[in-house]
């Protein structure tokens, strides 16, 4: 392929249209403006340098979120072209960077596949960046061009010799004033940078983080490919087969079309099926899923009527049987991909369907029929589902009638009198005591309420025909609406708002994530569409005089009471000057901060001075007391004056002055609040503050969710173990 493909110069660059747009509406090019996008500009670069390793060009790719908030992408690919470009009269690395829908991906002389198929996908960053500067290594030069959202401010130019060395380096700064987010973030880019080299074996990513305290730094190198981000997936769970490996290709209408499927069946009840075109992950899949769905509902029939006690004739399996514990990557890469929108979250390449469905189909029969023991494992799993799935119809047969007749709902259930969904809410309170709050204060027009009594059923670990015995289950679907199963219908929710209300403590964070992990597995469309919400109330009432604020938490208060703390209040430097109102303001969120991280080491059984002395110790909690002590040279203290006790005694004294005439409450539950209080601080849209529920990373979610919520202890413990020093609010 490489000396296929070799001949890559100005020539190849075709343009099709101008950019103008892209700055005026970023989202119809990136998505959003906000944490989604801002991240996505990331990827667009990243894709670049992967579609050279598809092309058989790189091996080696460093991405640096760099000390000034900026981030660097380099790779040892060709090296984007430098020549002047045959009708725009410019070098051709200009046009690409400057021009919408110019790049060599489109005539597929030079890269077979490509997920930067439009070509608008570093343009745009371009675009968006506050600023831009681009290093190339080609012809034994190194080539360097800046730019400034879109437009060359420094031309390009030769700077430097690189022998043979080829690839392109490019760095960027995003523009603030188009986005809300200004941060990369670590475990976003984490998880894409490793799904990536999973899914392109052999490549190495290097990933390293030089703006944040920690400094993290981290390879991705996987020779399994998609088998070992298979292994990745199900690392938490208890496998019932070995990874079952297929790859085949064939002839496609624009060229040839590569399909690689990695599965594995776990004891778990729920299905995790990862998609990917080109890279590009298919998060609503599209034609590559149907044709394996359809090869494996009809491989595992066929197969399992032959068996001896296998599927019956009588026996109605459904898809839904045959996916129960699978985990499932399709990755396929296609010469001319057909997206829906700009955003690529589903393939519509018909041919593709059929060609996944013959690989899988050939294959899988092949492998039941030389793994006999394998094959009967998996249809018994399918046949334990099936059942389960008999056995439980009653039970949602009841569930269904109870959303049909409006007579039916949960007698518990205290409804609102508005019917239109887009403008009621429901709120799920903990307890009774909390629920007669709620029901009293709440507004009856739109505001439901639903008490749960005790802690929901772990769906992690419950099969359906036991879940829909749980009464309490029961009751929550009834009262949404949408049905289950086989009636789910996400249009039927009785309420476009589903709040989850729970105390401030250990056992509300346990019922709330109960519940999320009952709506992640089992209702994952109602999160999709942003109906889930966590209530945020408060942990403490302030009272001065006649008056009374809410606090909403912890940090909350400490920074009330240094702001009150520090009115008429002098603090000065190490040397004897005294700092300005928003430098002393600064220094006591400091203070705060280091008492904070010595009281949790403590509670874990760490001295934080020796903590601090021993260079080998691990964990975030010595990287936090490290980072916040040399923070303290900058006002010429050191770690001696926090220990021997003339730091710790100022954020005492500070805090005592702003706590003088005031008198401050903790909430240890809702239930503490008369119906008046729990209106006015969480249920009032005019004053409250809620979090709505997102699903930013398939993967990431539904490692964790088994992690902490399924059957295998091991994985568990060593969890917490790691993460010990990571807890900064234990007891919420």
């Amino acid at each position: 392929m490489a000396e296929e493909n070799g001949n890559y110069n100005a020539e190849n660059i075709q343009v099709l249209e101008g950019m103008e747009a892209v700055r005026k509406r970023p989202a119809m090019y990136i998505g959003d403006t906000g944490e989604r996008g801002y991240h996505h500009l990331v990827y667009e670069v990243v894709d670049n340098s992967i579609d050279e390793a598809l092309a058989g060009f790189c091996s080696v790719i460093d991405v640096v979120i760099n000390a000034d908030g900026s981030l660097t992408v380099q790779d040892n690919g060709r090296g984007i072209p430098v020549d002047m470009h045959p009708t725009q009269h410019k070098p051709a690395i200009e046009v690409v960077l400057t021009i919408l829908h110019a790049g060599g991906k489109f005539d597929g002389s030079n890269y077979k596949v490509s997920g930067g198929l439009h070509g608008v996908g570093v343009s745009c960053v371009n675009a968006l960046s506050e600023w831009m500067k681009v290093e190339v290594k080609r012809s034994g030069k190194v080539h360097h061009i800046e730019f400034s959202r879109g437009h060359v401010t420094k031309p390009l130019e030769v700077v430097g010799e690189c022998g043979d060395e080829t690839g392109t380096k490019v760095t960027f700064f995003p523009d603030h004033t188009i986005f809300t987010c200004h941060a990369f973030k670590w475990e976003i880019l984490c998880n894409r940078l490793r799904e990536l080299a999973f899914l392109n074996k052999g490549v190495k990513i290097h990933f390293r983080d030089d703006e944040g305290a920690d400094h993290h730094e981290e390879t991705f190198h996987y020779e399994g490919g998609i088998d070992a981000f298979t292994e990745y997936l199900n690392a938490n769970k208890k496998p019932l087969t070995p990874v079952i490996h297929f790859e085949g290709s064939a002839p496609g209408t624009t060229g040839t079309v590569v399909a690689e499927v990695s599965m594995q069946y776990t004891d778990s009840f729920s299905t995790l099926e990862q998609t990917y075109c080109n890279n590009i992950h298919t998060v609503e899949g599209g034609t590559h899923l149907s044709g394996f769905r359809a090869a494996l509902t009809r491989t595992v029939n066929k197969y399992g009527r032959a068996m001896k006690n296998g599927i019956k004739e009588k026996d109605a399996v459904t898809g839904d049987d045959m996916r129960e514990g699978l985990t499932v990557i399709v990755s396929v890469k296609v010469p001319q991909p057909q997206f829906e929108g700009q955003t690529k979250t589903k393939l519509g390449n018909g041919e593709v369907q059929g060609i996944v469905d013959s690989i899988v189909s050939d294959r899988l029969m092949t492998f039941f029929e030389e793994n006999p023991a394998v094959g009967e494992a998996v249809v018994n799993k399918i046949m334990m589902a099936f059942r389960a799935r008999e056995a439980a119809r009653k039970a949602r047969e009841t569930v269904r009638k109870g959303v049909m007749d409006g007579l039916s709902l949960p007698g518990k259930l205290r409804d609102c009198s508005e019917r239109d969904p887009s403008k009621t809410e429901l709120f799920l309170v903990e307890g009774d005591s909390a629920g007669g709050s709620a029901q009293s204060g709440r507004d009856r027009a739109t505001q439901a309420i639903l008490p749960l009594r005790g802690k929901v059923l772990n769906v992690e670990k419950a099969r359906v025909d036991r879940m829909l015995a749980n009464a309490e289950i029961r009751t929550l679907i009834t009262a949404i609406g949408c049905g289950f199963g086989e009636e789910w219908d996400v249009s039927k929710a009785r309420y476009h708002k589903i709040v989850i209300m729970t105390d401030a403590d250990v056992d509300g964070a346990h019922i709330r994530t109960l519940l999320l992990t009952f709506f992640y597995r089992k209702m994952p469309e109602l999160i999709e569409k942003g109906y889930v919400y966590l209530a945020q109330p408060p942990l403490y009432k302030v009272e001065r005089k006649k008056t009374s604020e809410y606090v909403l938490t912890d940090g909350d208060l400490t920074e009330r009471l240094l702001t009150l703390g520090l009115d008429d209040f002098e603090v000065k430097e190490k040397g004897g000057a005294v700092m300005p109102p928003e430098r002393a303001k600064d220094f006591m969120r400091l203070l705060a901060e280091i008492e904070a991280t010595e009281k949790m080491v403590a509670e874990r059984g760490f001295n934080a001075a020796a903590l601090l002395a021993d260079a080998e110790a691990q964990g975030s909690g010595a990287s936090m007391l490290r980072k916040e002590f040399t923070s303290l040279s900058g006002y010429g203290y050191g770690p001696e004056d926090w220990f021997k006790g003339e730091l710790r005694q100022l954020l005492d004294d500070v805090r005592a002055h702003g706590k003088q005439g005031l008198n401050v409450v903790r909430f240890k539950g809702l239930g503490e609040m008369d119906a008046d209080e729990l209106f006015d601080t969480t249920m009032n849209p005019e004053k409250r503050r809620m979090l709505r529920v997102t699903l930013s990373d398939a993967v990431a979610a539904d490692r964790m969710f088994t992690l902490l919520m399924g059957d295998e202890v091991e994985p568990r413990r060593k969890f917490i173990e790691e993460n010990a020093l990571n807890v900064r609010n234990l007891d919420f």
